[in-house]
């Protein structure tokens, strides 16, 4: 199925060879991919330019929002599909995308993710309500400029498509964990540069409070001992939060 418009498929990348052939085949229905990759150091780039509709800008991070607005700015057509090459786009995704656009309704559409974590399908957790943009006209969306947990505000309104989106964001334990180590400090630096202070109750109450919202109140208790591990490490990145925080209001690395 061809689209009926033009389409720019957009991603950010740092050291995803893993994923980014795989990534790009299942692009399929786009009319160019534009890549950001923030100086990868294995062969992510020279995998993505293989391919003749891939067009790879390099950039130096320094925080989601800006390195996604920049991509959007690279974007040569006005509908704009922007995944994570962990994500997995389906067929029947991107054949949903194509239909969509034939007659679109909405500025913006989300799409419902499934999130993969040690080879497990987790059902709860918080995670069974993960809907996110994906596909949207570029002259209407933009990201927040959040520095992470980034998310695309619509100047209009937003659909929802009704296949899901495997999100396969683990790669290993010491991946994954890094990668929450590095949200946990940006996190902290937002809350630097809009004056908040740690408070002592904070590096207690809000982890504790992190892990039982999520184990039980989320129902991760139904997803397994994958679920005890999610919460147990998504509550140290809280208090790790509270660290980072307190360590930039004292000026120590």
């Amino acid at each position: 199925m061809n689209s009926p418009v033009k389409i720019s498929a957009l991603a950010i990348t740092l050291n995803e060879a893993e994923h980014i052939e795989g990534f790009v085949r299942s692009l399929w229905f786009a009319d160019e991919i534009v890549i950001v990759d923030s100086f990868s150091s294995d062969n992510t780039v020279a995998l993505a330019e293989q391919h003749e509709n891939v067009v790879v800008h390099q950039r130096t991070f320094d925080n989601f929002s800006s390195q996604k607005n920049f991509a959007i700015s690279k974007a040569s057509h006005d509908w704009v599909v922007f995944f994570d090459p962990d994500e997995e786009i389906t067929k029947p995704l991107a054949d949903e995308i194509v239909a969509t656009l034939a007659n679109p309704k909405h500025q913006g559409y989300m799409v419902k993710r499934q999130l993969y974590f040690m080879k497990k399908r987790i059902k709860y957790s918080g995670f069974q309500t993960d809907w996110v943009v994906r596909l949207f006209h570029k002259d209407f969306c933009e990201y927040n400029g959040n520095l992470v947990h980034e998310t695309i505000d619509v100047n209009g309104s937003t659909g929802k498509l009704t296949q899901r989106l495997p999100h396969h964001t683990y790669k290993n334990f010491d991946d994954y964990t890094r990668k929450l180590h590095k949200y946990s400090a940006l996190q902290a630096q937002m809350m630097y540069d809009k004056g908040k202070k740690p408070k002592l109750f904070q590096f207690f109450f809000r982890p504790f409070y992190r892990f039982w919202h999520q184990y039980i109140l989320r129902l991760g208790i139904l997803d397994g001992k994958e679920g005890f591990i999610l919460a147990y490490v998504n509550a140290f990145t809280v208090f790790k939060r509270y660290v980072n925080l307190w360590l930039l209001y004292r000026k120590i690395d």
